[in-house]
């Protein structure tokens, strides 16, 4: 894959992201202050879906996004969706700074450290709950099940009486997240991985309604497919 391919395809994929973003906060009980911000987004995500399925993204429209997310920051004081507005921004970010850097190796760079950070957003995560005690033992899956707001009903909060599926559930998930970055080192093995993680990402938008999270994260893909090959081949 190459770096303007691998850019293309990720500049598509967060555009269409953004317009699913965007388009939650244009319901018809949305303060005006809000659709303020977020139909603009939406127009300039609809435009830069279009200008890059006819070529590379246009810069002006990617700087355009930026002024537009630095707006909506202060708005909700920070990124208040958590993980998957920070990955929005950073993607962003990283795809504006691999369009508009004059050289080709810092391009390269720009993008490599959205695939280095895309590594570490899952072997961090990983090491980050095994060192829990609640994780090691299934108790924190089952407090999300039974206490937390995220289950998506109230007939999936059941699962929170089969604890040993909660505890091979979690196990699963700490091991997965721990092997993530190795498997930069095989192409096969990348991708069984990135299908694996989407999989996961799907089935936490189903039992959780955390939506953004599968769209966003998706998004980053290219980069590590990109790296893997321009780094191992």
């Amino acid at each position: 894959m190459t770096l303007d391919l691998a850019i293309r395809l990720t500049a598509a994929m967060m555009a269409a992201a953004f317009v699913q973003q965007s388009a939650e906060h244009l319901r018809p009980a949305a303060r005006g202050a809000e659709r303020a911000l977020f139909v603009p987004r939406l127009l300039l995500s609809l435009l830069l879906l279009v200008a890059t399925a006819l070529g590379a993204p246009p810069p002006v429209l990617l700087l355009a996004l930026i002024a537009n997310h630095l707006f909506i920051l202060p708005f909700f004081n920070g990124p208040y969706n958590g993980g998957a507005d920070r990955m929005s921004l950073l993607i962003l970010l990283c795809l504006t700074a691999a369009t508009l850097l004059p050289e080709a190796r810092w391009r390269e760079a720009a993008f490599a450290y959205l695939a280095m950070q895309l590594l570490l957003s899952y072997g961090v995560a990983g090491a980050v709950k095994i060192a829990n005690p609640a994780w090691r033992d299934g108790r924190a899956l089952r407090d999300v099940f039974l206490f937390s707001a995220y289950p998506a009903g109230e007939n999936i909060r059941r699962l929170a009486e089969r604890p040993r599926l909660l505890w091979a559930a979690g196990w699963a998930v700490m091991l997965f997240e721990l092997a993530f970055p190795l498997a930069i080192l095989s192409r096969p093995a990348l991708v069984v991985a990135l299908a694996l993680a989407a999989l996961f990402h799907l089935a936490n938008a189903c039992l959780f309604g955390l939506n953004r999270f599968f769209w966003i994260w998706l998004c980053a893909y290219p980069s590590i497919l990109w790296l893997q090959e321009r780094v191992i081949g």
